[in-house]
């Protein structure tokens, strides 16, 4: 409805301070031409709305033409634009509604606090998605949101995966929470790495300024470094067949895992199902956590691993306790 597109405008042109036309209507996919029939609607309508030409220039509204939005302190600034879980919104459909919500806040917000609000956006990063742990302890994560917050250096000493320590000075860019697990963005050795903070032995915070570059997008830098990361995942293709009852469950369950295709339950409802793992160990391990309720099909290789694996298996548990005692 245009009545809803010309409010879009006004609080995008608070928000945005300067927009061109192209801008507008890329965002409220209309033509060009619309918007400025909007504009002149607006102005119409008694808002003061400028045009400035040339390079830099666009349309932006007199300064003094700003609503307020008062009592709300710091922390609950940085709670409302933090508390979003983008995964959530987007499968109830109201990922759209979030953003137009958080749109009109923000338009409302005087500028110190507006100033806030991106701060926090720009630090702080919620992926709801987990990778399948459960929760950890993170003692430390108070401190190191602290040095994000003030954009302070970062001594810290790590416990790699290989059971290395090494000891950093970092600039902390922001935090990212995975599910359950909390990982530091930051930039080190003039690159821009991430670690898992329950690995993090300890900390302190210098008081040197952080060294943050200027057009450093946390959001955009932690889906870019989720696809390199499933991209460099071991691939390693098998056909199961699989208890139709089990099927989901094995969605639900197997880490790591992808399903290419699965075909519909046949006389015996069981469903021939083509996937990939991180690997043959990978794929051997989860198809004998299902017991009889799965069944390697291809590649030979992998069912004379998982034969050989069950036979040793047998063996081990062919002596009786009392035995062992």
């Amino acid at each position: 409805m245009r009545a809803d597109r010309l409010l879009s405008i006004l609080l995008l042109l608070q928000v945005q301070q300067r927009t061109t036309a192209r801008e507008l209507a890329q965002r409220l996919e209309v033509s060009a031409r619309t918007i400025h029939r909007d504009m002149e609607a607006l102005g119409a309508a008694g808002v003061p709305i400028v045009a400035e030409r040339g390079v830099g220039g666009g349309w932006s509204l007199l300064e003094a033409y700003r609503t307020s939005l008062n009592g709300l302190n710091e922390a609950e600034v940085r709670a409302l634009f933090l508390a979003q879980s983008g995964r959530v919104l987007n499968d109830l459909g109201l990922r759209q509604a979030a953003d137009a919500a958080l749109l009109k806040l923000q338009a409302a917000l005087p500028n110190h606090e507006r100033r806030d609000a991106e701060h926090a956006r720009r630090r702080i990063h919620i992926d709801g998605g987990g990778w399948g742990q459960s929760s950890e302890a993170v003692p430390l994560l108070p401190l190191i949101q602290e040095a994000v917050w003030r954009d302070r250096k970062v001594f810290m000493r790590y416990a790699r995966a290989d059971d290395s320590t090494v000891e950093r000075l970092v600039d902390p860019l922001g935090l990212v929470a995975k599910g359950s697990i909390w990982y530091l963005i930051a930039g080190v050795d003039d690159t821009i790495r991430t670690y898992r903070i329950a690995r993090v032995q300890h900390t302190t915070i210098s008081e040197q300024p952080c060294a943050r570059p200027p057009d450093f997008d946390l959001a955009a830098h932690w889906e870019a470094s989720k696809q390199q990361f499933r991209t460099n995942l071991p691939q390693f293709q098998a056909t199961l067949l699989i208890d139709a009852d089990a099927f989901d469950y094995l969605r639900a369950v197997a880490r790591y895992t992808r399903v290419l295709h699965a075909g519909p339950p046949d006389a015996d409802g069981r469903m021939r199902v083509e996937m990939l793992f991180e690997g043959e160990q990978h794929a051997c391990e989860q198809v004998l956590s299902f017991g009889t309720r799965a069944e390697v099909i291809e590649p030979v290789s992998l069912r004379a691993l998982v034969h050989e694996t069950a036979r040793r298996i047998t063996a081990q548990y062919a002596e009786p306790v009392a035995a062992l005692a």
